[in-house]
């Protein structure tokens, strides 16, 4: 028998690999499914790849990659028999069988065994070698047998590779030097100091510059101007702002070039000014972040989970919850929302046969194919199946006071989806809580990215919206547009109305601080949902703006509305905000949400009569002092109102910072200059000298004059930037022309794209002759398809999904605790005309849903009547 095994094997011993250091061996979960060792057909590992496939999907992968040889693994979990020990230890019928496999938690009690089995399994028909079978295998196929069974999972492997563990200390940490040049980090206001951005920005911790990173594939990012510090100073370490915690923070070494740890951050922070230690959290015992201040938010809890009622739990098709993984509350309530909506589950779920055909050799590593089987898995029901007559009688007996035990429902793991998206991001690849926001906007890019020249799901959030700005000094405006996905709301606590009580509260507060008495019982403010859409709606002082009508810094307002709705809108309550001391914290508030919305009033208008365009002149360029030339000559002094300046000293503000404010609201009088100083006084440059910009000669530039006018570049611009541009619906060569007519800045190629229409055919193309390879011309003309494009806009500008501006709220998404760095979320669907909770892997009926105390609101378009 054992050389008839020999012989058999022989054929198919190139292909069988014996795992390495660094290779994953998926068996506890198939990659197109939520198949393990546990369900009825159990689990095929390949024994080359070692990924993990479910008995329907095993022979898709055999058909395309030929790979005849497979690990089969099944677990057999039963009841004790009548009079088992107590507590004693599942019994295993192999011991080497599954040594690693993680436990099902539904099944780890006392009443319960496992019986595991392995077996070789050789196809295409299926003959099969029982496990162990140690003297009747070749050496090499037990060996390699003997490897996958007792290695660990992919997601064990996996955890210790995470952000948080993967990262070493860096050899600058102990003996980093930090200027003492008095700079300190305000809590909020931030921007660099080289351009406008104010996203991405990272605290160099040797001299406290503040500075922006590069674009990353996600679309965030910057202009590289930390990078540029790094090479200019060879200060080697920086932090990045927003990731602040109890915990650490993101650290990066330009001169390791990579993410590091600082075992010192705490110091290093607190040098200028950041006192880290202040935000204090702990753990609640369901694994669920809270903070230590956790009285004010007991009835949040309560509240938002709808704790003391019997909710009753529905099992079918789209009520699957999904676990929760340790503080991944955010990426399940996300996931449940978004394939709530047809659009989604049309273009994963519609498409799953075609999507898994033509999946790549390791489909855990597709965007597409992990979407379809976590859309599936969500949508068939094959999950989330009532309980058997009896076993619904046996649980009544054993818990009187609860209709259904929550065990019943045992949702499905997003692991293998969420390992893929949070790949390479320091915030997603991590275990700690994260902002659900901003992992909703992040998968929308990813979707984005990951349907070129297919149906996108997520045009059905896209809309342009119209900024309109005003300068105040020549009364002309400038119109533009930009694409945007969710309006995110104010909320003005100055229109609570409870005031009143919020102001005896605060009182009360204040008097127990100081006399250490027990805190008074917390007041929620409740705003009125009128009030934070009039906040979003009024105009904004716009930062450092300039106009081209004065050819100089002014003050500027904006205003901006809808140029178009989307199908489905997205709207965040902007709850989350920094104190003084660092300590992000959540507002306590509510907000009467309603159901039905009309937005209609705030479509947009365009240049209305009467108002006059500023004209379309970019900015001159402003060179550093010390590289500016000295035969450039100087600028003569400016005008500046002295009286106005005095007036605003004389309320205490620096000199320096009036004469700005003067300067730049145009000589307008002290109370134009108050509202800059206002709107500017947390900047880091807010107290530095006036520094006027160096106007260039606006003579013709020359090919020999480096200082001339902003040009194209001569080489084309990155592929990544062409990408995120394209993932907007803009076509490639208008994409190309706009970075090219920017230098490669993301933000001002899509102001550009905007305020310059698509050039005729014939004229693109002959610019993409200059600039093109000549095998790209075939992709190029293709992207002009009106098959990509909405049939109500032109083909120059993105893909909209217009229509009339009346919503009706479908889900919400709540968060509880006291920062997004902490606590927890669960979302509300309404399905078939009833409201659910989705709490992890818990579905059920909900009887009071808090639309008032949400994060994140979802509405669908009414259809016109």
């Amino acid at each position: 028998m054992a050389a008839d095994l020999g012989e058999l094997l022989v054929p198919y011993m190139p292909t069988i690999r014996v795992p390495k250091t660094g290779d994953r061996v998926f068996k506890s979960e198939c990659a197109f499914s939520f198949d393990s060792p546990e369900s009825e057909g159990g689990l095929y590992v390949c024994m080359n790849t070692f990924l993990g496939f479910g008995r329907e999907h095993v022979e898709r992968h055999y058909r395309k990659t030929g790979q005849s040889v497979y690990m089969h693994l099944k677990r057999h979990v039963k009841e004790k028999a009548t009079g088992a020990a107590s507590g004693a230890i599942p019994r295993r019928r192999n011991g080497k069988v599954f040594l690693d496999l993680e436990l099902n938690r539904d099944f780890n009690g006392e009443d319960y065994e496992y019986e595991d089995e392995a077996k070789l399994v050789i196809f295409p028909d299926h003959f099969e070698i029982p496990l162990p079978n140690i003297e009747e295998l070749p050496a090499l196929v037990t060996i390699a047998c003997d490897a996958v069974l007792n290695a660990p999972s992919a997601y064990k492997k996996a955890e210790p590779e995470s952000w948080d563990e993967e990262i070493q200390v860096s050899r600058h940490a102990r003996s980093l030097r930090q200027l003492d040049n008095d700079v300190k980090i305000p809590p909020s206001g931030w921007k660099c100091q080289k351009c406008e951005m104010r996203e991405n920005l990272w605290l160099n911790l040797t001299d406290g510059t503040l500075l922006c990173g590069k674009w990353f594939f996600d679309g965030s990012g910057g202009n590289g101007h930390a990078l540029e510090h790094y090479r200019a100073t060879n200060y080697p370490l920086a932090v990045k702002l927003d990731t602040i915690t109890p915990d650490g923070a993101d650290v990066y070494s330009f001169e390791e070039e990579e993410a590091v740890l600082d075992p010192h951050i705490s110091d290093h922070l607190a040098h200028f000014g950041i006192d880290m230690l202040q935000i204090l959290q702990k753990r609640t015992e369901n694994g669920h972040h809270t903070d230590n201040n956790a009285r004010p938010r007991v009835s949040e809890w309560e509240v938002i989970q709808e704790s003391g009622m019997k909710l009753k739990a529905v099992f079918g098709s789209g009520y699957t919850g999904i676990k929760n993984m340790g503080n991944s509350c955010y990426l399940g309530t996300v996931m449940q929302v978004l394939f709530s909506i047809p659009d989604f589950q049309r273009m994963y779920v519609g498409n799953l046969q075609r999507i898994y055909d033509y999946s790549p050799l390791d489909p855990s590593q597709d965007f597409a194919t992990q979407m379809a089987k976590l859309g599936q898995g969500l949508i068939s029901g094959q999950h989330s199946k009532p309980p058997m007559k009896s076993e619904l009688i046996e649980q009544v007996m054993k818990e009187e006071n609860k209709v259904l035990n929550w065990h019943q429902q045992k949702g499905i793991s997003a692991r293998m989806l969420k390992a893929l998206v949070g790949r390479g991001h320091p915030e997603f690849s991590s275990n700690r809580q994260q902002d659900a926001h901003e992992f909703l906007m992040h998968i929308i890019n990813l979707v984005e990215r990951n349907s070129a020249g297919s149906e996108n799901p997520s045009d059905v959030f896209r809309f342009l919206v119209e900024e309109r700005i005003q300068c105040c000094q020549s009364r002309r405006v400038r119109y533009a547009q930009r694409v945007d996905y969710c309006i995110q709301l104010p909320t003005p606590i100055e229109a609570a109305t409870n005031r009143e009580e919020l102001l005896a509260y605060e009182a009360k507060r204040k008097d127990a601080e100081e006399n250490m008495k027990a805190p008074p019982e917390p007041v929620r403010a409740r705003i009125p949902f009128t009030a934070c859409l009039q906040a979003f709606t009024e105009p904004d002082n716009v930062p450092d703006f300039w106009s081209s009508a004065l050819q100089a810094k002014s003050a500027g307002v904006k205003t901006s509305r809808f140029a178009s709705f989307p199908e489905y809108l997205i709207v965040q309550v902007k709850k989350f905000t920094f104190g003084v001391d660092w300590v992000p914290k959540k507002l306590d508030l509510a907000i009467d949400v309603p159901d039905f919305l009309d937005l209609n009033r705030l479509r947009a208008t365009g240049l209305q009569a009467g108002e006059e365009e500023l004209p379309d002149l970019m900015p001159p360029i402003v060179l550093p002092e010390d590289t500016r030339d000295n035969s450039m000559g100087s600028v003569d002094s400016p005008e500046i109102d002295e009286v106005a300046v005095m007036q605003l000293a004389e309320m205490g503000f620096p000199l320096e910072a009036c004469r700005k404010a003067v300067y730049y609201t145009g000589n307008m009088g002290p109370e134009m200059a108050f509202n800059w100083i206002i709107a500017h006084m947390e900047e880091p440059d807010f107290a530095e000298p006036l520094a006027l910009p160096s106007v260039m000669d606006p003579g013709p530039s020359t090919s020999d004059s480096p200082m001339g006018a902003a040009t194209p570049l001569a080489n084309s611009p990155p592929e990544e930037s062409i990408a995120i541009l394209t993932s907007m619906g803009f076509p490639r060569s208008h994409s190309i022309q706009a970075l090219k007519a920017t230098n490669n800045n993301l933000e001002r190629a899509l102001d550009w794209i905007f305020t310059h229409p698509e050039e005729e055919e014939s004229d693109v193309l002959s610019d993409m002759a200059d600039t093109e390879p000549n095998d790209n011309a075939f992709s190029n003309a293709n992207s002009h398809s009106d098959s990509t494009l909405s049939p109500d806009r032109e083909t120059s500008g993105p893909r909209v999904k217009d229509g009339p501006g009346r919503y009706e709220l479908f889900a919400f998404i709540s968060h509880m605790g006291a920062s997004t760095m902490s606590g927890h979320y669960v979302c509300h669907i309404k399905k078939e005309g009833r409201w659910l909770i989705y709490n992890d892997h818990k579905v059920c009926l909900s009887e009071r849903p808090p639309k008032d105390l949400g994060y994140i609101y979802f509405y669908h378009r009414l259809s016109s009547s």
